[in-house]
């Protein structure tokens, strides 16, 4: 099978990508820095035999993708921020009904309605589950238009396999900006609809019900362990990382998606003044890569987070050096970018070289 070479923006790239991995269904509702997403499926749909809908709204989006993943669909929607949080109790109910599906988060500045320029204030928000419960969504981290199709195959996988939603959280900048991606055939993802799924009842089976009311506690308590086990599991089989200059790094360099990219400028910047960076980019925001931190924290000295928003993964960054090594952060909020050369600073401040 061979791959195909277009230079695509990122919103189109992860558009295209979902139709060669064999999604049959799409619903969501327009919103900048993401838009391009819908309008791209609403122009190949009648084409590729895919159903895409505007919803009214993105709480309306949500329940339809929560109705067609419990059909057993592959199916998908996306948003940026504000409209993620409206998403937030479809998630949970999708959560607890154990149903695949793939959620775009394109991150804009905020809080409120905020800017249409690219931010990562929506951390929290993934990787802690934003929605009212004990859930985990999975969540992936891309930092260029190429992870932004691959992760698309890569969270289909993961969703059908684990029976969980996934998120691909990116932002308005690698939403927007064109680079040359490969894009493998179409149909190069197999789909089997699902047992468990709700597509009638058949003669030789038991009906299957997919519901998230439990009213009995002891019923609830079960689902909640049941949960937890899977969450074990992702944990322990689907971390998922990219180190760079670490071997011999004094600073680590924590950061992910634009932000991993602008801080290997400043990596580069730090190792021609004399200063030994390296980069620790975190590919799978939940499960977090922990232990990688813990070891590094064993050789260098400091750890720098870089991030769009107040410090947000900070938090996991302390969690994984576990208290050995200093703990920095550096970043821009509300839809600014951070620059090379400011982060390059701070990490002077911190080695105290020039």
């Amino acid at each position: 099978m061979t791959k195909e070479i277009r230079l695509m923006k990122g919103n189109e790239a992860l558009a295209e990508a979902s139709i060669r991995a064999g999604l049959q269904a799409y619903f969501g509702y327009p919103i900048t820095p993401q838009s391009e997403v819908l309008e791209y499926f609403a122009e190949q749909a009648p084409k590729r035999g895919f159903t895409v809908l505007q919803a009214e709204s993105e709480v309306a989006s949500i329940n339809m993708v929560f109705g067609a993943a419990g059909a057993g669909a592959r199916v998908m929607t996306s948003s940026s921020s504000p409209g993620i949080s409206l998403m937030q109790e479809g998630l949970s109910y999708i959560a607890a009904g154990e149903l695949p599906c793939l959620i775009v988060n394109v991150n804009r500045g905020g809080p409120g309605l905020g800017t249409i320029q690219p931010g990562q204030g929506d951390y929290f928000q993934s990787t802690k589950g934003g929605g009212h419960g004990d859930y985990h969504l999975i969540v992936l981290a891309p930092s260029s238009v190429q992870e932004m199709a691959d992760f698309v195959f890569e969270g289909f996988k993961l969703a059908e396999k684990y029976r969980n939603p996934v998120m691909i959280l990116t932002d308005g900048a690698l939403g927007q900006m064109m680079e040359k991606v490969e894009l493998p055939p179409e149909g190069s993802l197999p789909y089997v609809r699902p047992e468990w799924a709700t597509t009638g009842k058949a003669a030789t089976r038991e009906r299957n019900i997919v519901t998230t009311l439990f009213i009995e506690p002891e019923v609830m308590e079960q689902v909640n362990i049941k949960l937890q086990k899977k969450y074990t599991e992702i944990c322990e089989k689907e971390v998922r990382y990219e180190t760079i200059n670490c071997e011999d790094a004094e600073i680590v360099l924590c950061a992910y998606g634009l932000s991993a990219r602008i801080s290997q400028k400043a990596m580069d910047l730090a190792r021609e003044g004399g200063i030994k960076a390296g980069i620790f980019r975190p590919i799978t925001l939940y499960p977090y890569p922990y232990e990688i931190l813990n070891k590094l924290a064993e050789t260098a000295d400091h750890f720098l987070d870089v991030e769009m928003n107040a410090g947000q993964m900070i938090e996991d960054v302390r969690l994984g050096v576990n208290g050995k090594k200093p703990v920095h952060f550096t970043g821009r909020m509300g839809g600014m970018i951070p620059d090379p050369e400011v982060i390059y600073q701070e990490i002077v401040k911190i080695v105290g070289k020039k």
